[in-house]
């Protein structure tokens, strides 16, 4: 039994096997616990083995590239089609099979141990971010049912309820004002934890030569940096830069066929999160946009001329990620004449 592809349907505690050879024949199917699995796929003989990108995906790469295996990550997406009959594990392992085979497939980078410490961090700020967001609105909105009106913005609503608690001559009572008192030391907590992480990302950027290469280009802050060497593993994983655009979803959608071309708005597919980054970087760039004599410059110019401020944001976006992916691939510096041109 000489096993070519083996794709492997992962769950938290039970695993479908489903492996083929070089013809596609089916040659081994097992189904097995949690604490079997690691030491099965060790006494099998190097193959590639597929999986869904799914919760728990890298750590088993990495287990399985440590017992010499190839592997590769597939998106969901591209797997479904590819479920003959009813969905089972046995299915979705063949058809993760099935799907790998495809010589045009594309596959998920598969991330390291200090890329998901970085992503965790993220993914932590975000949650916590969209806390504070939460929060404040509702300290908002408690304080118009008593008449106050609070400055929007975190500082200023810290500040102004300050002053609302305080105050004896509004209509706060003093059940509301400790109610208030104890919304006012839950912002001051979590604004505290996002300047923690806020901290911790920009020491973790200072420590990386890829991110403070890619610091030098307008629109990139630490936030982004970081994002980008968490997400991108390997440069290689894409064609060129456009693919990695297309990664992102900073690319059009088609609806085309025959000689009628149609582009429509960006696909928006790929990591939400550093799409918004990338977005919002550029955004700054063309609100703070200086008319300087390079060949980067001029390029936002023209953008910045021809189209409304959303979709020139969204074609700096889309070049600042193919220089982002030239400057990777081949380890240069950032050039506002070079990169442009070439990516």
């Amino acid at each position: 039994m000489t096993i070519s592809l083996l794709g492997i349907d992962i769950a938290k505690n039970t695993f479908q096997l489903h492996g083929a050879d070089n013809s596609g024949k089916a040659v081994h199917k097992k189904r097995m616990a949690r604490r079997e699995l690691a030491a099965h796929v060790a006494n099998l003989s190097p193959c590639t083995i597929v999986m869904e990108a799914c919760g728990g995906a890298n750590y088993w790469a990495r287990v399985f590239q440590r017992s010499g295996h190839s592997v590769k990550l597939i998106s969901p997406q591209f797997v479904k089609p590819f479920v003959k009959t009813n969905k089972n594990d046995a299915n979705d392992a063949q058809a993760i099979v099935e799907a790998a085979s495809r010589p045009s497939m594309n596959f998920v980078p598969i991330k390291q141990v200090e890329q998901q410490d970085i992503q965790s961090i993220h993914r932590i700020r975000t949650r916590i971010v969209k806390n504070r967001t939460a929060l404040i609105n509702e300290i908002r909105g408690l304080c118009l049912e008593y008449g106050v009106v609070l400055i929007p913005g975190a500082a200023r609503v810290k500040s102004s309820l300050c002053v609302a608690i305080a105050d004896g001559d509004n209509e706060l009572t003093p059940s509301s004002r400790e109610s208030f008192q104890s919304l006012y030391e839950e912002l001051v907590d979590v604004e505290a934890r996002v300047k923690y992480l806020n901290t911790k990302i920009r020491q973790l950027c200072r420590q990386n030569e890829s991110c403070q290469r890619i610091l030098k280009i307008p629109g990139i802050g630490e936030l982004t940096a970081t994002a980008i060497v968490a997400a991108v593993p390997d440069p290689g994983e894409f064609r060129n830069g456009r693919h990695m655009s297309a990664w992102l979803g900073l690319v059009p959608r088609q609806s085309s066929s025959g000689d009628k071309q149609v582009l429509l708005g960006i696909s928006k597919r790929g990591d939400r999160y550093l799409r918004t980054l990338l977005i919002h970087g550029a955004r700054s760039v063309l609100s703070h946009y200086k008319d300087l004599d390079n060949d980067y410059n001029r390029w936002v110019g023209r953008k910045k001329a021809a189209l409304s401020h959303n979709k020139a944001a969204v074609a700096l976006a889309n070049k600042n990620t193919r220089i982002i992916w030239s400057m990777l691939s081949s380890g240069e510096e950032f050039n506002y004449g070079v990169q442009t041109a070439a990516a």
